[in-house]
């Protein structure tokens, strides 16, 4: 496979909707050497609108109605950054996010969807649950189920907005609440009640679609009040400007959309309801690098509903003029159709159709949407295979993006190949040197080495790691970086106390070098401050990809020290993190992981070792390591060393990362899986186990693993106990030490019952 080419233009997605995925798509089958994605969104899976009301009626799964946004970004090639947005700066082309630093772009494009509108209502932010974001109300409705189900009584349920998405999710509701309630029976269906300040509901449709949705309510009685706006919210009333009051133990706002409140402050030009204001070609009417479709935008001269058949429709054109203004050519209008067909639900697979005053039902109609909805999703679900050499990546750079290019072409490497001063400048502006008495030299006075004073009371304690890039996102990867290295200093029992960062970049031009540097260190940085290590410098160099890595020191007493071939007889053996990493990641550059379990395998990774470093000495172990590319059975080995020793593990008692079982079993293994299943040879394993899939997990490879340490048998209960209660959720006794006579191999491999 040919290099990648060097990023010479940024394009930042903000939001994963409709029409975004349509980009990431298209860029996945077509990309633009030199042009780079980056997708930032809060959640890692987009819920598809038109499948919205058949999950609440309980016809599709979670997973049936939602698009997994990781793998679509691997397939992209885009980077995929997990975060909220909370600003934009459109002259400085920067994107604010909640918790981690700005990232910079070139071209911007926003598609965040919207909210229902609550402002100028007193209490409704406080006195009830909008439907949008879709994830918040998705976990909010699980409980409201539960809830209903344990209640005696019959539940009052008042949905405000009587619209396409009220109206539908009130159908919806009613279907999957009464379906389980025998009639005579003790149990009472919950009432249902839709609310609107309009004459009728269903304003902006045909008033034949109305009718046909009149009736569908009255056979179901759900009672609907129109002119009925709301005016006050308090905890379990509403007030209506009618001076009605409604009593409810439930209040759902399904009400017309509002704009992010984050675009008030961004200097784009916006429309009277807030809105991101833009011309024919979905292009921002005052700043031509920003782009805007879906709910999130309105047309300037040609407004339309805010509906999810629009975001769909925009994303092909959204993609052709992203490509476009990348490239240097002037953008196409767009120009969306006026008459448009609606299929809108009734909550039991029967739903009803309407284009202009047309409109007719049945159950055929259902399944018309349904078929049209699964042909959509599928597009999004079913993506050509990423296996390694089945998509070359394009090398040579459009003739537009050439001259963002170094001007030389032949790197000279006499100079280390090292990366301009200028760059390292401005990656190193935002971070904040630490001040201590020990640091005697370092970023805060920065020369030619940097000087540390070591206690003569204290060992030194000295690491070092590298890696390449194993998460697209620069912030996240400098954090699973720097947390990595540190384990060896907690493995020992040292506490931190000083890094060197050693990095390759790519020839790119200077500011995406210095944006990319400036992310990672930024990362890294978040780990070790809260660990009292000093970044104090570092080496930079070019090469033909991205690698970051640290030497780090710490210090400890002699006595304290814990090295990793001092286990004793008897011990029980306690792991701190779940397994699976090297698995997960093989299978996410596969675009085969889904994105929880990516998600799940970057909160373990970014976990600190050091509290559970603390709590295994304090709890008087003999020895600790840290479990990392060798595997569980190869650090194990190193730790039974020469010594007359021998360890059995329960498989059964092995924490598993969500997912790695999945991938193991789709035969998606890390590179390093077969030299560590050499291994093997030391261990003592009936065919049976062998058969477990949780046997490979013995030698998959782990980033930033946990911690494996031999622990006093009268205390190790103890310890466990304490490390679940430090964050340590899936820490667990997987062993136990004993005479290497029990063992024909080093290490017994077997199964039996946990008992933790």
């Amino acid at each position: 496979m040919r290099p990648k080419a060097p990023v010479v233009k940024d394009i930042v997605l903000l939001g994963g909707g409709h029409s975004h995925i349509a980009v990431l798509r298209s860029f996945g089958m077509r990309p633009i050497p030199g042009v780079r994605l980056t997708l930032i969104s809060r959640d890692v899976e987009t819920p598809y609108s038109g499948m919205l009301p058949g999950l609440i009626a309980g016809h599709y799964t979670i997973d049936q109605a939602h698009i997994d946004l990781n793998p679509l970004a691997r397939f992209a090639d885009a980077r995929f950054i997990r975060a909220s947005v909370t600003g934009i700066d459109p002259d400085a082309k920067t994107v604010m996010l909640d918790e981690r630093p700005a990232v910079k772009y070139d071209i911007v494009s926003i598609n965040t969807g919207s909210t229902p509108t609550t402002h100028g209502t007193p209490g409704a932010d406080e006195h009830t649950v909008p439907v949008k974001p879709i994830s918040q109300f998705l976990a909010h409705w699980t409980r409201l189920k539960q809830r209903i189900e344990q209640h005696d009584g019959p539940i009052r349920i008042g949905i405000v907005g009587a619209g396409a998405g009220g109206v539908e999710l009130a159908l919806a509701m009613h279907h999957t609440l009464t379906k389980s309630i025998a009639p005579g029976g003790q149990k009472q269906a919950p009432v249902l009640e839709l609310l609107t300040a309009d004459d009728d509901i269903l304003a902006s449709h045909p008033a034949t679609v109305a009718r046909r949705f009149r009736r569908q309510f009255a056979e179901r009685g759900i009672a609907i009040h129109t002119n009925a706006r709301v005016t006050e919210v308090a905890s379990g009333r509403l007030l209506a400007a009618s001076g009605n009051a409604f009593e409810y133990d439930e209040v759902l706002w399904v009400t017309n959309a509002s704009a992010p409140s984050w675009l008030a402050d961004s200097g784009l030009d916006l429309d009277a309801h807030g809105f991101v204001q833009t011309n024919d070609c979905l292009q921002s009417t005052s700043h031509a690098d920003v782009f805007a479709a879906g709910d999130v935008a309105t047309m300037q001269n040609h407004p339309r509903p805010k509906a999810g058949v629009f975001a769909v429709r925009q994303g092909p054109p959204l993609t052709r003029n992203l490509r476009r203004r990348a490239l240097g050519a002037s953008p196409v209008r767009y120009r969306p159709q006026r008459k448009f067909l609606t299929l809108i639900s009734t909550g039991d697979r029967y739903a009803i159709a309407a284009r202009g005053n047309w409109s007719t039902e049945g159950h055929w109609v259902w399944r018309w949407k349904d078929w049209i909805d699964s042909r959509f999703m599928r597009r999004f679900k079913e993506l050509p295979s990423m296996e390694s050499g089945s998509q070359p990546q394009a090398y040579e750079l459009p003739a537009a993006l050439q001259s963002d290019l170094p001007d030389d072409d032949m790197r000279c490497g006499g100079c280390g190949a090292k990366v301009a001063a200028d760059v390292l400048a401005a990656a190193l502006a935002d971070i904040a040197p630490i001040e201590r008495d020990d640091i005697v030299v370092g970023l805060h006075a920065p020369d030619d080495a940097a000087v540390i004073e070591v206690p003569s009371d204290k060992l030194s304690v000295l690491s070092v790691d590298a890696f390449r890039p194993m998460i697209e996102d620069p912030y996240v990867f400098g954090q699973i970086a720097a947390n990595h290295c540190l384990s060896d200093l907690y493995a020992m029992g040292a506490e931190p106390q000083a890094a060197l960062a050693i990095v390759s970049l790519p020839a790119w031009s200077d500011d995406k070098l210095a944006e990319e540097l400036r992310q990672m260190l930024l990362g890294a940085q978040s780990i070790f401050g809260p660990s009292d290590a000093a970044l104090v410098g570092g080496h930079t160099s070019e090469s033909a990809e991205v690698s970051l890595g640290f030497s780090v020191t710490g210090l400890i007493d002699r006595e304290r020290l814990l090295t990793k071939a001092s286990l004793r007889l008897d011990d029980v053996l306690i792991l701190t993190k779940a397994l699976g990493t090297g698995t997960l990641l093989a299978a996410d550059m596969r675009a085969k992981a889904a994105g929880r379990w990516i998600g799940n395998a970057i909160d373990s990774m970014l976990q600190p070792n050091g509290p559970a470093a603390t709590c295994m000495r304090n709890h008087g172990a003999s020895a600790c390591t840290d479990i990392t590319g060798f595997g569980l059975a190869g650090h194990l080995v190193e730790m039974l060393a020469d010594a007359p020793l021998g360890a059995t593990i329960d498989i059964e008692a092995l924490p598993v990362l969500d997912g790695a079982l999945a991938t193991l079993a789709d035969g998606i293994v890390s590179t390093l899986q077969e030299k560590n299943e050499r291994f093997s040879r030391h261990c003592e394993i009936d065919a049976a186990t062998l058969a477990d899939p949780r046997a490979r997990l013995l030698f998959d490879p782990q980033t930033s693993g946990g911690l494996l340490a031999g622990i006093p048998p009268d205390r190790a209960r103890a310890c466990l106990a304490e490390l679940r209660a430090l964050g340590c959720a899936q820490a667990a006794i997987i062993g136990h030490i004993v005479d290497a006579a029990d063992t024909t191999g080093r290490i017994r491999i077997h199964t039996s019952a946990r008992t933790d």
